[in-house]
């Protein structure tokens, strides 16, 4: 009795089960009178290669025979797609470990990750990094990141070399921490 109760509600569950599909929503494969109207130019054009970035991509190359060499090569660093590398030097004066430098470069990393653009920086000394990246079209961002880091002093590009408004040069810092340097050792010699 028990095994022919069992067996009638197996039954009974695989013909609700067929009923439950029968009443289920088909689509046909044949969608040739289905109007797709949803989709815009701009996703048309999602996962197409660009020519180029920026709103001046379309516009021809600039006379480059009445340019002075920097503006020549910022006009090239703009269209710039290729790998890239460039040099940071950090602020002078300030003592740093190891670890600071590893911390630093990691954090740096992780937030231009964090905002699409693939970068790696590496420690040079204490007070450098160089930095790779694969998209060279993106150097302005992270040049413009890097300068407002406050652990950064300037930024080198290929011959290009730049740092906030009204820093001066880094000949100019490191010739005055040595001759503070100096004169407290003289300094010093004095005391004594």
């Amino acid at each position: 009795m028990r095994r022919t109760l069992l067996v009638l509600v197996f039954f009974a569950s695989i013909l609700v089960a067929t009923e439950a599909y029968k009443k289920r929503l088909t689509i046909p494969d044949d969608l040739d009178d289905v109007a797709d109207d949803e989709e815009d130019e701009e996703w048309k054009q999602w996962g197409s290669k660009n020519s180029g970035s920026g709103p001046d991509k379309n516009l021809p190359p600039p006379d480059f025979a009445n340019m002075d060499p920097s503006r020549i090569q910022e006009e090239l660093m703009k269209r710039h797609s290729g790998p890239s590398y460039g040099f940071v030097k950090l602020r002078f004066g300030v003592s740093r470990t190891k670890d600071d430098i590893q911390n630093i470069a990691i954090k740096w990393s992780k937030m231009l990750k964090a905002g699409a653009v693939d970068v790696h920086f590496m420690a040079v000394d204490f007070n450098t990094f160089m930095f790779t990246m694969e998209r060279g079209q993106d150097v302005e961002e992270v040049k413009e990141f890097i300068l407002h880091q406050n652990d950064a002093y300037e930024v080198k590009l290929g011959d290009q070399t730049y740092r906030r408004p009204g820093d001066p040069p880094l000949d100019q810092v490191i010739e005055k921490l040595h001759r503070e340097k100096h004169a407290s050792h003289n300094s010093d010699k004095d005391e004594l």
